[in-house]
């Protein structure tokens, strides 16, 4: 009776099946691409439109605060997802967070760099916001989440299969 009840507890205790999982994953990030797409759009936009530089500055910081946020959001929406019961479920679930972790700093980092520019003069202020991305584009690359080592055949065939992966 003991040893049931505890295989009971310890069951309990588990994170979501891969399934579960893969379709909290997705609709969190579902919405934070199609934002992070809108906000390039916009960025790039804003980088050929003949405004001034403060209002390119202004523009800008707070689109990359918008993906800043929206990063955070997804990150904390996996958090909450739980660790899927798989193997390495534990790195897996970590990797996505910590992923999603350095993207939002990137572009925290991208926000703070450009709000510092100084709009006195339209050629230091554009290189200024070249480079500011040019480093956002490096960290965001370098963010991207190295699968290699977390291979799970349970989580593949979830993301596949579940719709909201769609």
């Amino acid at each position: 009776m003991v040893l049931a009840t505890l295989v009971l507890l310890v069951a309990g205790c588990g994170g979501p099946s891969p399934r579960a999982w893969a379709a909290a994953v997705c609709e969190a990030l579902t919405p934070w691409r199609a934002e992070i797409n809108k906000l390039t759009s916009s960025t790039q936009q804003q980088m050929t439109a003949q405004t001034t530089p403060a209002q390119a500055k202004e523009n800008l910081v707070r689109l990359f605060a918008g993906a800043e946020q929206a990063s955070e959001t997804a990150r904390r929406r996996i958090e909450e997802a739980g660790v899927p019961e798989t193997d390495h479920g534990d790195e897996i679930s970590a990797g996505f967070r910590a992923s999603l972790s350095k993207v939002r700093d990137a572009y925290g980092r991208a926000r703070d760099t450009i709000d510092g520019l100084d709009t006195a003069q339209a050629g230091p202020f554009y290189d200024g916001v070249r480079a500011a991305v040019d480093t956002l584009n490096k960290e965001y690359d370098a963010s991207s989440l190295d699968t290699s080592r977390l291979n799970s055949t349970e989580l593949k065939e979830a993301f596949d299969e579940v719709p909201e992966c769609r």
